[in-house]
């Protein structure tokens, strides 16, 4: 009987078709692929960690030899507080800010939107040199510090307040952007005071935001490694110790360690992060009304005051770094010159490191792109093959939990090795494209996964009725609908590109040098104010290609979003559009 029911079960199950077995090899090819550039080179990355310089096993030896040493140990513990307070002042203030776009009436809203992403242009080596120009020994307005020196946890903070913060503030602003607007009624009916309204409905509904924006914030703040380079001084993290005991040392093995040591609260955060956002319940239904804000002079201008202290801050930091790169010897001769912007007399690599960004931006956008959508497509939109979707998906979102320093470090004992097939792409442009890509996969899947699940599995099922090859469906209709994602994708990965620093500082050759990289080595060699210039180009060609991606991008929807527009819709089926 056992036999006959296996028997019924073989047949009534469906065959797979063609299109399904090509989906199927898609997704083995996606799973490949993140298997060798994510996973193997972490593997690498553990096993090295207890080698010694010969390559022999010695066991836990070198952890042993790490804690024991009293300097290193202190690292991991000025991490931890650098991404804890990091984490609570720019949520903190990215909240408020989010709050004012979002439950205020106050002016220029679209403005305080735009300024407050400016940060995500530059790299994070930028509002380090801004400080010390700022705050340092011969710092502009030094003296507000209260004699306290900005080198160490200090301008660490503050410079990764400035990089996080747009980060925090895109999370926040959805998060709160979207409320039901009986709640609100129903306090005010209830006369609850409006700090009680807001600590019993406000903070409720957007608590699982504010876990992700914490996320984000605190696991920035540990792994960032051009503000605490640059600004840190004699206050060690366990970012800098990786760079130190590999570059300065040649180390590697003690590099290894400092590593998985460093992924150990990332990976601990990230699953709290994932196990919190499981049990996310929705917040709107279909009953909901949405909540618009209603004027309140009073509350509107402190929100107004408040985004525009933000924001000149932002702008400041941005504007003194503009204006340190044409001065021509800070403080003794502040005539302005363009000689700090002479790269090729500097050392880091000159206009050519400044050219190898731009491509390594192009070719990671463009291929990054193109396997990115794809993977997301077959994790999508195949029917089959549940384990391999799932296991792909994990791939997809392990990145999100590798810091670029260990990932980097991680490239150099995979890539690098003599036994390796792949080996002949170390130190040259496409071990930094691969090493782009892996290290932001995560963020631009999950846009992807957004966009295709917008689509009905209507459009697949006729198109496997009419036996429509599922390439034509891809082409006609799924690229054209998520096309703006795609090309979100695209400049998402292009800005990463060009203002990496930490995924990409060990992994640079001679003739690979990049403008990110470019400014390190001039702030090593003393050359602030061209490391300046160096950072002020890539603001300028990150802002220039967003500025080209918003014009594409409304030109390529009015031929390709016609079908979101009621009224077009409205009159292909002849009827009236809808009011």
């Amino acid at each position: 009987m056992a036999d006959i029911a296996v028997a019924r079960a073989t047949s009534l199950r469906p065959a797979l078709s063609r299109d399904d077995l090509v989906r199927g090899g898609g997704l083995v090819v996606m799973g490949v692929f993140l298997f060798v550039v994510v996973l193997l080179p972490l593997y690498a990355l553990l096993s090295k960690s207890f080698e010694d310089a010969d390559g022999k096993f010695i066991g836990f030896a070198n952890y042993i030899e790490y804690f024991g040493t009293p300097a290193l140990v202190s690292s991991a513990g000025h991490t931890i507080f650098i991404g804890v307070v990091t984490m609570v002042i720019v949520v903190t203030l990215a909240f408020i800010y989010a709050y004012a776009l979002t439950r205020s009436c106050m002016p220029f809203k679209g403005l305080f939107r735009g300024i407050a992403l400016i940060p995500i242009l530059a790299p994070s080596l930028l509002p380090a040199i801004s400080l010390v120009y700022l705050f340092g020994n011969q710092g502009m307005i030094k003296e507000l510090l209260f004699g306290y020196k900005i080198y160490g946890p200090i301008g660490i903070v503050i410079a990764l307040a400035f990089w996080i913060f747009p980060h925090t503030v895109m999370l926040l602003t959805t998060a709160l952007a979207t409320a039901d607007a009986r709640l609100y009624e129903a306090a005010i009916a209830l006369r609850a005071s409006k700090l009680r309204t807001f600590f019993t409905v406000t903070l409720p509904a957007t608590k699982y935001g504010v876990m992700s924006a914490c996320f984000v914030a605190f696991t920035y703040g540990i792994t960032d490694f051009g503000a605490p380079k640059v600004i840190g001084g004699w206050y060690n993290v366990l970012s800098v110790d990786i760079y130190k005991q590999v570059v300065g040392q040649w180390n590697f093995q003690m590099g290894a360690v400092v590593s998985v040591i460093l992924l150990f609260p990332v990976v601990i955060t990230f699953i709290v992060d994932r196990l919190v956002q499981r049990r996310q319940v929705a917040q709107i239904t279909a009953r909901s009304v949405p909540l618009e804000p209603k004027p309140n002079r009073r509350f509107d201008l402190i929100m107004l005051i408040y985004c525009s202290v933000i924001a000149f801050i932002l702008l400041g930091i941005l504007a003194v770094s503009a204006y340190a790169s044409f001065i021509k010897f800070w403080p003794y001769n502040l005539s302005l010159s363009l000689d700090n912007y002479q790269f090729q007399y500097m050392d880091g690599g000159g206009w050519d490191a400044y050219g190898n960004s731009i491509l390594l931006g192009v070719l990671t956008a463009f291929f990054g792109s193109l396997i990115i959508f794809g993977g997301a497509y077959l994790v999508e939109k195949s029917r089959h093959y549940g384990k391999y979707r799932g296991t792909l998906q994990f791939l997809a979102i392990l990145p999100l939990a590798v810091p670029g320093m260990v990932l980097g470090l991680a490239y150099i004992f995979f890539f690098n090795d003599p036994a390796n097939p792949l080996n002949f792409l170390y130190q040259t442009l496409g071990i930094l494209v691969i090493c782009t890509i892996a290290h932001y996969y995560t963020v631009p899947h999950l846009t992807a996964l957004t966009a295709l699940k917008q689509l009905d599995a209507e459009f697949e099922d006729v198109s496997a009725s009419l036996k429509v090859p599922f390439y034509k469906t891809f082409s006609r209709v799924t690229f054209p609908v998520c096309l703006p994602a795609i090309l979100d994708i695209g400049i998402y990965l292009f800005i990463n590109a060009m203002t990496t620093v930490s995924a990409v500082v060990f992994l640079w050759g001679p003739a690979t040098k990049l403008a990110s990289v470019a400014v390190l080595n001039m702030d090593d060699q003393g050359d602030i104010a061209p490391a300046a210039a160096m950072a002020m180009m890539i603001v300028y060609t990150s802002a220039t290609v967003r500025i080209l991606h918003i014009v594409l991008t409304r030109g390529l929807q009015r031929r390709t979003q016609a079908w979101r527009r009621r009224e077009v819709i409205a009159e292909t089926v002849g009827q009236p559009a809808p009011t």
